[in-house]
């Protein structure tokens, strides 16, 4: 990068404040592609727009990838659109240039506008949001940062993620607090029954309950207000993983009414690879110790808790391209294109014989992530049939009571990659 076009580009970003200028990468590359495309389904609801092939083929453009390969494990981790890998380029390539110098004079400046343009698409105020790199860091800072003592009770699910439930029975083994879990068969279709099991395991020790907004297993959509308000009634707090929701259902963080929420940027919001969020309500932050080092642990400064040494302000700064490329979209058009995708494949596949789904189809309890089984196969010969086969990555979920394939779209997804998948799962179930 020349000395004239570093400076167009120190300009261009504002002092690199992420995607948030007028002349961003998006803007230049996209704004009026959808802006033209956009206009075109402007009088349609967004569950009309979701079946727009010509609005969602504008979409699928942006991305990069691989035709040779159908990627429905996008629950995993999601590509990011070419924008925002060519922000994290552009930001790497000044980086190196001097990364002393660029990194912490000049692109940690750009960490206050970031955080700003992320509590706007959690409805939250900046002041309760840290920038990290995944569920796992932000929900673990807060199950190791929180003051329980030996004695004190935990409720989660077996459903829950893996590394948080490994999470609290470290604590157990080191601070002897109790961790009971709950097991749910999904899908579940009523909302009482699920707030009524956490209910049941409360007892006067109970202190957290750790709640999975959508179980990364099958898709299950929990009921996290309702959980929150029946837990807050009992003095009991909350803490939500919301590694799947955020960035594909349309709603606001403080909506859901629990304490303390963590998520991964890099699944539906399509953020670069390991990037992630920490949101805590404000009159928590004081008591909660941060999961690195800091000198005022008991500040009540979200900052604190992004005390994590030389990190990568690039994939960082991207994620700014990624909400720009989110908002360009709409959150609610966007979660009904996904919703569409995972209903268009699901409906049709369960008609073939010997096939199972686990997930509802009921838009109030699933939106992207569905989970389907064939009678006679185990789920990692499904997994790899269809992708030795036909090319289909998915991948095959054994774990506790749920034993099936996980197929994930998002909205670069195709509906002629979703017949090839609904024709694939006929054939191996005939």
């Amino acid at each position: 990068m020349t000395t004239s076009s570093r400076r167009s580009f120190l300009r261009s970003t504002a002092a690199l404040a992420g995607a948030f200028s007028s002349s961003s990468l998006f803007l230049e590359a996209h704004a009026a592609e959808l802006a033209s495309a956009s206009s075109a389904i402007s009088g349609l609801s967004h569950a009309d727009a979701a079946q727009n092939e010509d609005y969602w083929s504008v979409i699928q453009r942006a991305y990069s990838v691989d035709p040779n390969l159908i990627n429905l494990n996008n629950g995993g981790v999601s590509p990011a659109p070419v924008v925002v890998q060519q922000a994290v380029e552009r930001y790497n390539q000044l980086a190196n240039e001097g990364p002393s110098y660029y990194m912490w004079r000049i692109m940690d400046q750009g960490r206050e506008p970031l955080r700003e343009k992320l509590a706007h698409l959690a409805g939250a105020d900046p002041n309760e949001v840290a920038i990290n790199r995944n569920s796992t860091e932000a929900l673990n800072t807060v199950i190791y940062g929180m003051d329980l003592k030996a004695g004190d009770e935990v409720i989660g699910t077996k459903q829950d993620y893996p590394n948080m439930i490994n999470a609290y029975k470290q604590r157990a083994m080191r601070d002897g607090i109790v961790y009971k879990q709950i097991s749910f068969d999904f899908p579940i279709e009523d909302d009482e029954v699920i707030v009524k099991a956490y209910e049941q395991a409360i007892t006067p020790r109970t202190k957290l309950i750790h709640v999975t907004h959508m179980v990364n297993w099958v898709g299950q959509t929990m009921p996290v207000a309702k959980i929150s308000a029946m837990a807050h009634a009992r003095n009991i707090e909350v803490i939500c993983d919301g590694a799947h929701s955020f960035g594909l259902m349309d709603f606001k963080v403080p909506d859901l009414g629990c304490d303390y929420f963590g998520t991964s940027l890099h699944k539906f919001l399509s953020a670069p690879i390991g990037t992630g969020m920490l949101w805590i309500r404000k009159d928590k932050i004081e008591k909660i110790y941060p999961l690195t080092c800091n000198d005022h642990p008991h500040s009540t400064d979200i900052r604190k808790f992004e005390s994590l040494g030389t990190r990568s302000f690039p994939l960082e700064q991207g994620i700014g391209e990624a909400i720009n490329f989110h908002m360009g979209i709409g959150p609610k058009r966007k979660e009904e294109r996904i919703r569409y995708l995972k209903n268009y494949w699901a409906s049709q596949a369960r008609e073939a014989k010997k096939v199972k789904l686990h997930t509802s189809l009921d838009a109030r309890y699933s939106c992207a992530i569905c989970g389907v089984s064939i009678d006679g196969m185990t789920p990692g010969e499904l997994d790899s049939a269809l992708f030795n086969q036909y090319k289909i990555h998915t991948v095959g979920i054994v774990w506790e009571n749920i034993s099936c394939v996980r197929v994930t779209p998002h909205v670069y997804t195709s509906i002629a990659d979703l017949d090839k998948l609904v024709g694939a799962i006929h054939t191996l179930s005939a």
